[in-house]
């Protein structure tokens, strides 16, 4: 019985042959330059022709540029697996990258044609995301993972409440933390799945003992407190009841990473690093519950979010699609393990420099540079590997996301 194919016949760019490698490549190259630029921006060195004030306009290409960008790259090559179809290519995810990059000049232009038109540009890659999506899902009648629309459609909403609140309030602090709980959530949500099951696989083939506890009704009940208490702080990231709320997170997320087996990966960093990337969200959520309390600034638990789970997750979850879909070995080479070091630096330090206000601008600057030079060494290590069509590999068996 003949094999059925998984790309269709293309002689374009092996860079558009797949979803994950422009958005990775870009996503990745992005996240390092915007934080170049965020340094001197901060400081009042540099300004850009954008209507959003400073901290808004990090906020926002960091979520909705980067972070878009690693979940269109994530879904545009799960989805293709979940629904037996082929994966988009070609011109239609040319399309698709191309309006990412536009909406990317047209925040950076914002205040130069208008606050409005930038906003249309830039919600156009959600909403084109979510017909692509939509139209794969239903084709292959895939109804289950529709689902996953609905996170393009909060995405695209947040995007959308934080051009109105930045330009009718002049700041956009509720939709920012709406975007924020919203990433975490997926975090959640998709690292509940992925991390026991990766961490699983790669325990199998060693010695006998403790195995990660799979997705079950527990994780399910502990996704709904931890919903909760992002609502919580969403709404109002002060007071007793956040605290309790967020205190309450924290414990089941620390529990939920118990039970997977996290001590019996050190020797696998590429599983290891999913590990510490979660860590982080329990982290976020203690130290946003003492920030509720007055125990330390918002910024502390916010980067222990962003910095730190967003960032090393995504880093996780980009190296290994990109090793697996491109027939390489799923083992992190020493140059890999330095940028998940350097990600954890940045985490560290960023996290240090708002709890250590004396020491802040070194911190700060330490935290900055080292993300970048994740990121940016992300771009260069796995350019060649995504720019080149796929090594044929012995196995036949398809790689997950």
């Amino acid at each position: 019985m003949p094999q059925i194919p998984r790309l269709k016949p293309y002689s374009g760019p092996a860079l558009f042959s797949y979803g994950f490698r422009p958005f990775f490549l870009l996503g990745s190259t992005y996240a390092g330059l915007e934080v170049l630029a965020w340094l001197p921006m901060y400081y009042g060195e540099l300004s850009l022709g954008t209507a959003f004030a400073p901290r808004d306009w990090h906020a926002h290409e960091m979520l909705f540029g980067y972070v878009a960008a690693v979940i269109a790259g994530f879904l545009l090559t799960a989805i293709p697996n979940w629904t037996g179809r082929l994966p988009l290519q070609g011109l239609p995810l040319v399309v698709l990258v191309a309006t990412w990059l536009s909406g990317r000049v047209a925040v950076d232009l914002s205040a130069k044609i208008g606050w409005l038109s930038a906003a249309v540009v830039d919600v156009a890659f959600l909403v084109l995301m979510a017909g692509a999506l939509s139209r794969e899902i239903v084709v292959g009648k895939n109804w289950r993972n529709l689902k996953v629309v609905g996170v393009i459609a909060f995405l695209a909403i947040a995007n959308i409440a934080f051009h109105l609140e930045a330009h009718f309030t002049g700041g956009a602090i509720y939709s920012t933390r709406f975007g924020i709980g919203l990433v975490i959530f997926l975090i959640m949500a998709v690292g509940g799945r992925i991390v026991p099951s990766f961490t699983r696989n790669w325990l199998m083939r060693r010695e006998a003992g403790r195995l990660p506890a799979p997705f079950d009704r527990l994780d399910a009940g502990f996704m709904v407190v931890s919903a909760l208490a992002l609502v919580f702080w969403a709404l109002e990231p002060e007071g007793l009841l956040t605290a309790i709320a967020l205190v309450t997170g924290a414990v089941v997320n620390a529990l939920r990473l118990a039970r997977w087996a996290g001590e019996r990966t050190i020797a696998d960093r590429l599983v290891l690093i999913l590990h510490v990337g979660f860590a982080f969200v329990a982290i976020g959520f203690a130290l946003s519950a003492f920030a509720a309390l007055g125990l330390a600034p918002p910024s502390a638990g916010i980067h222990a979010w962003t910095t730190g789970a967003i960032g090393l997750m995504t880093l996780a979850v980009m190296s290994r699609a990109s090793l697996g879909h491109a027939g390489r070995a799923l083992t992190a080479a020493p140059s890999l393990q330095a940028i998940y070091a350097m990600a954890a630096v940045a985490a560290i330090t960023r996290i240090a420099a708002a709890l250590l206000p004396e020491a802040g601008g070194i911190l700060l600057h330490l935290a900055a540079f080292a993300w970048a030079i994740a990121f940016l060494g992300f771009s260069l290590l796995y350019a060649p590997l995504l720019c080149r069509p796929k090594r044929p590999s012995p196995s036949k068996r398809r790689p997950t996301v």
